[in-house]
């Protein structure tokens, strides 16, 4: 697996492993309408704007294999005033799922968050039912800081979020 910044390349293939997912994982938070429908073309608008768009700020790390994006992580620098910047997408291909691919990625996101602003925390909203995903940010050292109602999300639907924090992003370092 190869780590690396995104590239306007790489839109079509983020999308479809977005769409994947959210297909796959976020069923009850989500509408099942919004689901069942066009959500890569929805997700296809948000990255080819998030890529295109050139903001400083925002960067996104991809996981590729044999040439092939397999995971992804987008990471919002300055998001917030307390809990600095916001890890908002974390996906993986499915059947990559439980090796190592996710720590990996939030390693990298990490990494280029202490390269860009060394002082700044890093953290992330995670859906309340999504339990498998909770773990896997335990695991890495992560703190649940705060419970809330998310949404509207795309789409429609609304769910109970759990906010993560790394106030030391460097504690991802070791977990990847």
């Amino acid at each position: 697996m190869k780590y690396r910044e995104a590239t306007a390349l790489d839109i079509d293939a983020i999308a479809g492993l977005h769409a994947d997912s959210w297909r796959r994982n976020y069923r009850g938070a989500y509408l099942d309408a919004f689901l069942d429908g066009d959500v890569f073309a929805d997700r296809l608008a948000v990255w080819t704007n998030r890529l295109t768009s050139g903001r400083p700020s925002d960067y996104t790390i991809v996981g590729e294999l044999d040439g092939t994006v397999r995971g992804f992580a987008h990471t919002i620098s300055d998001a917030d005033p307390t809990w600095g910047a916001l890890v908002e997408n974390l996906h993986v291909a499915h059947d990559l799922k439980g090796q190592g691919v996710g720590s990996r990625l939030m390693a990298e996101a990490a990494r280029t968050l202490m390269r860009r602003r060394p002082s700044m925390g890093l953290y992330l909203n995670v859906l309340e039912q999504n339990v498998a995903a909770q773990a896997f940010y335990d695991a890495r050292g992560g703190t649940c800081v705060g419970r809330s109602l998310g949404g509207p999300f795309p789409g429609g639907g609304r769910a109970v979020v759990l906010t993560y924090t790394w106030p030391d992003p460097s504690a991802l370092l070791g977990r990847d």
